[in-house]
């Protein structure tokens, strides 16, 4: 099993896109706190966190994104994932994207950095000591990247059910055009109460990690936060379920319908 329920978490939020500018829907000091179930198991937990720094000269936003397993699941196989993106926070894209894993002792520490002039890639894997370069589409994204200007480009009134949306991504070595279809609104039960959000569904690969192209649905808040509130994800083996816990440092009220 070489993606770890969190590395397919963060696939899941990447898959959907708008392209014109709406209000912010983040700011520093944001964190979240997700529960992951496999199956039975409480598999493992999720973090998401926004701070601010400089890169390049530039004031950034600094995303950390950390993946841990715990319970029963921990035991037999354990995973410790750590994922961070440096964005411009005008218009979203990646200045810097490190990814370091250890799902079940499969290893991975990359350091990426783009140069979105030239369309390319800078790929520097520490483990084996290379540096690699590759071709990227243009307005690229990595896979925390893409969650945070997608939750700033939604524009929650004027998505139509059927609207079909697309963002280009660029993971470890490859580029990926991700396509999602929006779903409708729904109100739906959460440990807060209950919350109005927009449902989606991504298009994946059916295969090795995915049972169908259609597997995977999601849940963000219908407000200006756009929050991710829900993932349901039926794998090749096994199901997975995601919900919030916890969060702190929202830019906007957290709209829960109260009666």
């Amino acid at each position: 099993m070489k993606k770890s329920l969190f590395t397919i978490f963060l696939f899941l939020l990447t898959g959907f896109a708008l392209q014109a500018q709406s209000k912010k829907a983040f700011s520093a000091g944001e964190w979240f706190k997700f529960r992951i179930h496999y199956g039975p198991f409480n598999a493992s937990y999720a973090t998401l966190e926004v701070d601010e720094t400089s890169i390049q000269g530039e004031s950034v936003y600094h995303i950390k994104g950390r993946g841990k397993s715990t319970g029963l699941l921990h035991w037999f196989f354990k995973v410790d994932d750590n994922y961070q993106t440096y964005i411009d926070k005008e218009n979203g894209k990646p200045y810097k994207f490190i990814r370091k894993i250890d799902e079940g002792g499969y290893t991975k520490d990359l350091e990426i950095d783009f140069d979105h002039s030239e369309n390319k890639a800078y790929v520097f894997d520490r483990k084996h000591d290379e540096n690699h370069t590759y071709t990227t589409k243009p307005n690229v994204h990595d896979m925390l990247s893409a969650f945070y200007y997608i939750r700033n480009n939604i524009k929650n009134d004027e998505l139509r059910p059927g609207d079909e949306m697309r963002l280009n991504l660029f993971i470890d070595d490859e580029n990926m055009d991700f396509k999602l279809r929006f779903l409708g609104r729904e109100v739906i039960k959460t440990k807060f109460g209950k919350v109005a959000t927009l449902k989606f569904r991504p298009y994946v690969m059916a295969g090795r990690v995915f049972k169908e192209k259609e597997s995977l649905t999601f849940w963000v808040s219908d407000d200006a936060n756009r929050i991710p509130l829900k993932i349901e994800a039926n794998l090749a083996v096994g199901s997975l379920d995601a919900d919030l816990d916890s969060y702190k440092g929202l830019k906007h009220p957290f709209k829960i319908i109260m009666n």
